[in-house]
């Protein structure tokens, strides 16, 4: 049997498909993911993946393309070119399932399953529905033993990737503890002067200090890292980046992609979490975690891309402090 796992969404996402991937595997012969090329990278990472089918939808992301009716077209084809049997489609808790299982069904595929309150006549053969505050790798599992992939008894759920490869020449000596201090939206970020406050505060401890960013954010980076910091701006793609995750005592971030892939290496998770979105549905799974930062602030729930409040009070009460202190917990586990 041919199976087809779709998460369009970001990086972090597509790992928090990681658990129920794995289930889909333990049944199928050949596991393709559908994803959008945000997420591409993740899915590289993810056990039990074996061919990646990359499609920037135009009801998905932050920066949708239009619609095109040819590029949609080519998607078909490549959907159905693979010929799976049954399909998979994972999406947030406010998000509607049924553009993709059209497309899903144009492309002839046999057996579709969702989470959907809509209803999705005879887009859907399995439709269920997610319990209300289900966090995203729980409810994906869910989703995926309704559609009769259950996990393997000894799978605890957690998330996880492909090892990853050593980094100790790029971070130099352990131990360290990693800030990773952007985010795919201005809302969910940390401002940089108290990231850098966390790093000074950090090294005042003892602790080497790593900082992690992506090729657009090395400006960003040194001006944290400053003079107390090791500056991996720019330096580190996907699999690099778990490498030195991995190796952490402590990661120190957002509600972003790196949350995710520090609890898919194991590592304990410091997270500045802004409540935009529900820290129950979106919080570190599966490794000791502490959130910082006011879930009852206004905010709350509003899914805003840009804080609505002036001086972004949810996160930036939190001081250096309080991140040396919360770190100082969290990798007790370690």
């Amino acid at each position: 049997m041919r199976a087809l796992v779709v998460r369009l969404d970001s990086f972090g996402d597509v790992l928090l498909a990681g658990p129920a991937v794995r289930a889909v595997a333990r049944r199928a012969d050949e596991v393709a993911l559908l994803c959008g090329p945000r997420g591409e990278s993740a899915a590289r990472l993810l056990p039990g993946v074996d061919r990646v089918i990359v499609w920037d939808a135009p009801w998905v992301g932050l920066e949708p393309p239009p619609v095109d009716r040819a590029d949609i077209a080519r998607t078909v084809d490549r959907i159905a070119a693979f010929g799976a049997d049954s399909a998979l489609i994972l999406t947030s808790f406010h998000q509607s399932p049924l553009p993709t299982a059209l497309l899903l069904r144009l492309a002839g595929v046999g057996r579709i399953a969702a989470d959907s309150e809509d209803y999705p006549g005879a887009l859907l053969d399995v439709r269920h529905h997610r319990a209300g505050h289900d966090h995203e790798a729980e409810a994906a599992l869910r989703l995926a033993e309704a559609a009769g992939f259950p996990p393997a008894e000894d799978d605890d759920g957690r998330l996880a990737v492909l090892p990853p490869p050593e980094t100790s020449a790029l971070t130099g000596p352990e131990p360290y503890v990693v800030l990773h201090p952007g985010a795919s939206v201005p809302a969910r970020a940390w401002a940089p002067e108290r990231c850098a406050e966390a790093v000074r505060e950090l090294a005042a401890a003892g602790h080497r200090v790593l900082v992690t960013g992506g090729p657009g954010e090395r400006e960003l980076t040194a001006r944290v890292a400053g003079r107390h910091g090791l500056d991996l701006g720019g330096r580190t793609d996907a699999p690099t980046l778990a490498g030195v995750l991995s190796r952490a005592r402590a990661v120190v971030t957002g509600n972003t992609g790196p949350a995710h892939l520090a609890a898919a290496v194991g590592t304990p998770v410091v997270s500045l979490f802004a409540p935009v979105v529900p820290a129950g549905r979106w919080r570190p799974w599966g490794v000791p975690h502490l959130l910082l930062g006011d879930q009852q602030a206004p905010c709350a729930d509003s899914r805003a891309r840009t804080c609505p409040l002036p001086g972004h009070p949810c996160l930036n009460t939190v001081t250096g402090l309080d991140v040396l202190a919360a770190v100082e917990k969290v990798m007790v586990s370690r």
